[in-house]
């Protein structure tokens, strides 16, 4: 890491020794057995006082995290969204508010958030939280309120897999250029900008910009268009792994229907659609290199079903998460922790 870089470690990740409530109170397994992540936590007695056992056994549970990625607590009876933020409160700093945003949400209780709110029939394709930027959370939790009548899972992805998947060639094209994203707000496809910064001030907006290394621009129209070069490779804070960290997959015109898509382009150059994404250079990501790194996604994506009340943690870096299509109700809460930032050299 270089004098440059500045990092802003996680909380609560010492390691410590296993303590006698973990091997009485709950029980761990690997969900499936050929599969590493996420690793099962349930509780081995009745009556269990989640909460104390939450505080006690912290830093075993910090370390869990970093060896699996994901732990996925099924059966304490969490009951309530206050519960879900008590929890996530016993194991990490302050929750984060979900700022410079991508996608629609809203704002549950606290600084609890639903999950995307994209129509039940599309996918939402695996990606690592704020990706796109140069701060991310490091812990994700999700809350399973109300499981869908079908479908509605959240694939996960070990990140350190998917970087060793994809090919050498690629990696380092990526990692020498990064990757530029291209935002123009309020063309039909993509949040306002009132949205994405949640102010109405074009000051607060410039002042956020000027201090992320964003490059902002108001057009005659009123609308807002912003360029950012960030990372495409990571490298954990904690267990010095190698992680794909990017959404240049998402954020990619090739990323839309083809029916969408060729009616975008039919009346917009690349440089104004509604959000696409270059190498760090400017250059053209090639269409066959996203499909390619699509494919190492979803050959490491690991589904399971829903529990109602179940808590799925995530090490944000080690693990990403996408979203199946449903059908029914379906709720998830979405909560955030533990901010972590880079400044990069360019």
């Amino acid at each position: 890491m270089t004098e440059s870089a500045k990092r802003t470690r996680p909380l609560d990740v010492k390691r410590k020794p296993i303590e006698i409530s973990q091997s009485v109170d709950v029980n761990t397994r690997q969900l499936t057995h050929d599969c590493r992540l996420p690793l099962l936590l349930t509780p081995a007695v009745t009556g269990l006082d989640v909460f104390a056992w939450l505080a006690n056994t912290r830093g075993w549970l910090a370390t869990q995290l970093l060896t699996y990625g994901a732990l996925l607590f099924r059966g304490f009876n969490i009951d309530t969204l206050e519960d879900f933020e008590k929890f996530i409160g016993i194991l990490s700093s302050e929750l984060l508010d979900y700022s410079y945003r991508s996608t629609p949400r809203t704002q549950l209780s606290g600084k609890i958030y639903s999950s995307t709110e994209y129509p039940a029939h599309q996918s939402i394709p695996l990606h690592n939280e704020l990706a796109y930027s140069r701060e991310w959370p490091m812990r994700l939790w999700f809350y399973c309120a109300q499981k869908a009548s079908q479908g509605g899972e959240t694939p996960i992805a070990d990140s350190r897999r998917v970087y060793q998947r994809i090919p050498e060639s690629i990696r380092n094209e990526f990692e020498r250029k990064r990757v530029m994203y291209v935002r123009n707000y309020g063309e039909g496809l993509d949040l306002s900008w009132q949205d994405v910064f949640q102010t109405t001030k074009k000051a607060a907006v410039e002042e956020f910009c000027n201090r992320h290394d964003i490059e902002f621009k108001w057009n005659d129209d009123g609308r807002l268009t912003t360029r950012q070069v960030c990372q495409a490779v990571g490298t954990h804070p904690e267990t010095g792994d190698k992680v794909w960290f990017n959404q240049a997959h998402l954020f990619h015109v090739s990323s839309l229907s083809m029916e969408i898509r060729e009616s975008l382009l039919s009346a917009l150059d690349a440089e104004h659609l509604p959000r696409n994404a270059f190498y760090g250079d400017g250059s053209a990501i090639e269409d066959s290199v996203l499909d390619e790194i699509r494919d190492c996604y979803r050959r490491e994506a690991v589904e399971f079903e829903w529990h109602n009340r179940d808590i799925l943690m995530l090490d944000n870096m080690l693990t990403a998460h996408g979203r199946k299509p449903y059908v029914g109700f379906r709720k998830i809460a979405v909560g955030m922790a533990e901010q972590f930032g880079t400044t990069p050299e360019f």
